[in-house]
């Protein structure tokens, strides 16, 4: 399975109209494409011998960019490494269920995505799970957690 490879990360500049003039793409607050160097660039606009020019290059904070994962939760939004996923889970017995949330994070010892102890896609059903926020914009969701 070939998995798309892309990046997102918070621009460092934070003025509006300048951050609207430069129309790239995004997630939420964030700037998606190609990671190079504290930038985050979008896809080959033009390009010959001598250049290559991207549709769009945006400074972000090398602290929060995160990759893609290659997966979607149950509402078809794409998950990002650093991202807090909110999941159901049932109790044994009863039948009642109950919600947990994850951070995502790359575990090299797996070479995979894991949320909490679970390997995502593989050990964990992603179709009961939605993102619900991100360690940079939302910490409070993880507070007493870590």
């Amino acid at each position: 399975m070939k998995r798309e490879m892309k990046f997102r990360g918070l621009p460092t500049c934070k003025e509006k109209d300048e951050l609207d003039y430069i129309n790239f793409d995004r997630d939420g607050n964030f700037a998606v494409g190609f990671y190079e160097d504290g930038y985050i660039i979008g896809k080959v606009a033009d390009a010959n011998d001598e250049y290559i020019y991207p549709e769009f290059w945006v400074a972000v904070d090398r602290n929060t960019v995160s990759l893609y994962t290659g997966l979607k939760d149950k509402n078809g939004r794409e998950i990002y490494e650093n991202d807090v996923l909110q999941c159901t889970s049932y109790t044994y017995g009863n039948g009642e269920t109950g919600k947990t949330s994850l951070l995502v994070k790359y575990d090299e010892m797996s070479a995979g995505f894991i949320a909490g102890p679970y390997m995502l896609g593989k050990l964990m059903d992603i179709r009961k799970c939605e993102v619900i926020g991100n360690i940079f914009e939302n910490p409070e969701l993880l507070e007493g957690k870590q």
